[in-house]
């Protein structure tokens, strides 16, 4: 027997452990219990009353609020909790949209799939759904509140894990909606773009913005030639829509789709990603041969920039100046065509949904222009190659072109949080032996942890390192750092938790198996390079010798500057949308 008893779980002895509550130990027996309200990393909110069990005394509770205690007994499956469920999904029914065939979520709505496992075909009540506008005013979300079940995940994961406070609850009783504060437009609202709400909702109340008809478009155009760069987490996270366990490598296969659905030429991030090392390397040497005080901030994620800008803009001066690596590829791609007679349009397909915020910064733009002109994330990618028709296990795998086919193992973990400090720390490092790498491997900065720290010898000195994934435990360092209670020369940040391969833009992992699947599976693309560091791809230094040469400041570098907003961004976007659909090269 173990420490903690052994309770009765529709007649089966079990034995508790160190689970939280009832429902976690229902789901360890193999035992589905149905909720829309349950995230293991967020409070617990007792809303949606799916998860309820019965006693032996005929009461019942929700299992998901509910301790397991030595001697309980508990049913899962009565006719009484059966029908009680049918009840509550028909009453959700009654108040949602039911365009269920136009919804971006259909086939991967938690409201359609419970629906369809409790054989709901009759809805007994007339339909109440208020008819709200749809807010689609950010580009990276939408907000369509007509399909909220009011189950709060998006809440409590803006509120809780990303510390955001972008929405809330509103109004009360039958008016009650998920909103802004004074019904701002979510793109003026305190959001940054990051999209982990999407990644929670159950339904399509919150979604990514969907992109993929203005690529069809474009690749349509005969005249038009079209560019594309793929970002290394997309690689271990895409193949899963189709059967593909996480963390396999299935970039041959996407290759092969992207090119058959039209795109002329494919590139990889992870040559971006090498340059970003180089220039944030750079740029972090000389702060500690000048013996600047206070920490460097990477800047490769757009939401972690926006956050900084709307909440500590005082730490605006301390972002690295190195682009991220997909405006960083952007530039060396657009420098490359510049001059074509032909028109060129250049997209990406990205883990993240505040890529399409970065991609509509004026500071991104060039000759009236974005460098990336459309942003794809990965579920995005997912439609394309369903609509396309195409069989994507029965892809034969297909190379990156040449013209940016060599990258480093330190950019192929940028996708994973801790990644870029490892590569930035390859770059530093005094010792560049094989053994150092292995060293580096073990320093700390490795593992889906929010928080962890390091000291490593570098640069002839002892680095403090902190690495973070999750705006909130941001916040927590950088109120560390205000208080003196911390010290760091370089902190990494990645918005989403356990970074780039939990992007809100990738298929959400369900578990945080699933979640380390896809880091290992970056890690082991990483150990497969012929190049480890940065500054050992030749690719790189051609560039630098050749078409970067005396302009390396101009294409590889951004300056943020405080007052710049989501606002601006989204006007951006909305006025390159005629260039978009063709853009002549200067």
């Amino acid at each position: 027997m173990g420490d903690k008893g052994i309770m009765i779980i529709d007649g089966i002895p079990v034995e508790i452990g160190d689970e939280k509550n009832l429902l976690e130990l229902i789901r360890e027996i193999g035992i589905e219990l149905p909720t829309f309200c349950y995230h293991s990393e967020l409070s617990i909110h007792g809303a949606c009353r799916m998860c309820m069990v019965e006693d032996k005394r005929g009461g019942i509770v929700a299992a998901c609020s509910e301790q397991p205690r030595n001697g309980m007994e508990i049913r899962t499956n009565t006719e009484r909790l059966r029908q009680y469920r049918k009840n509550i999904l028909e009453l959700l029914l009654a108040n949602h949209c039911r365009d269920c065939t136009t919804c971006f979520k259909s086939g991967d709505c938690k409201l359609q799939e419970l629906a369809l496992r409790y054989n709901i075909s009759n809805i007994r009540f007339a339909n109440t759904a208020l008819n709200l506008r749809p807010d689609n005013s950010s580009p990276c979300i939408g907000l369509e509140r007509h399909k909220c079940i009011l189950c709060g995940d998006c809440v409590r994961m803006c509120n809780e894990i990303q510390r955001v406070g972008a929405i809330d609850f509103a109004w009360r009783g039958a008016k009650m909606s998920i909103s802004t504060a004074f019904k701002t437009p979510i793109a003026k609202s305190a959001c940054v773009g990051c999209g982990q709400c999407a990644s929670v909702c159950p339904t399509g109340a919150i979604t990514i913005k969907n992109d993929t008809q203005r690529a069809f478009k474009a690749l349509s155009d005969p005249d038009t030639l079209v560019t594309v760069q793929i970002a290394p987490a997309v690689r271990v996270a895409l193949g899963r829509a189709f059967g593909v366990p996480d963390g396999e490598n299935a970039l041959g296969k996407i290759v092969a789709a992207l090119r058959r659905i039209g795109f002329h030429e494919v590139y990889d991030t992870v040559t971006g990603a090498d340059f970003t090392i180089m220039e944030e390397a750079a740029e972090l040497l000389d702060r500690l041969e000048r013996d600047r005080k206070g920490p460097m901030f990477t800047s490769c994620c757009p939401a972690w920039v926006n956050y900084c800008e709307k909440n500590y803009p005082e730490y605006l001066s301390s972002l690295s100046t190195a682009r991220s690596p997909m405006q960083m590829l952007a530039s060396v791609v657009r420098e490359r065509f510049r001059g074509e007679k032909r028109k060129t349009m250049h997209m990406a397909v990205m883990p993240c949904t505040a890529k399409k915020f970065e991609a509509a910064r004026p500071e991104f733009f060039r000759d009236g222009a974005p460098l990336v002109d459309i942003v794809l994330s990965t579920q995005g990618l997912i439609r394309m190659i369903r609509e396309s028709g195409l069989i994507f296990s029965e892809l034969e795998v297909e190379p990156i072109d040449s013209a940016f086919n060599v990258a480093s193992g330190a950019g192929m973990i940028f996708g994973v949080t801790g990644g870029v400090t490892e590569a930035v720390l390859r770059r530093i490092s005094d010792d560049k032996t094989p053994i150092s790498l292995r060293r580096l491997a073990f320093s700390g900065v490795r593992g889906m942890r929010g928080v962890k720290e390091a000291s490593v010898e570098a640069a002839g000195r002892e680095v403090k390192i902190a690495v973070v994934s999750g705006l909130g435990n941001a916040a927590d360092l950088i109120e560390k750092i205000q208080s003196g209670a911390a010290y760091y020369d370089f902190v990494e940040v990645m918005a989403c938790p356990g970074g780039c391969v939990n992007g809100a833009g990738q298929p959400v992992a369900r578990s945080e198996a699933q979640s380390e699947s896809r880091g290992n599976g970056l890690y082991a693309a990483d150990r497969f390079c012929s190049y480890r560091r940065a500054e050992d791809n030749p690719l790189v230094a051609a560039l630098y010798a050749g078409l970067l040469k005396g302009k390396t400041h101009e294409l590889l570098h951004v300056k943020y500057e405080r007052g710049k907003t989501l606002a601006i961004a989204r006007g951006n976007a909305d006025r390159s949308r005629p260039i978009l659909e063709r853009r002549d090269n200067g």
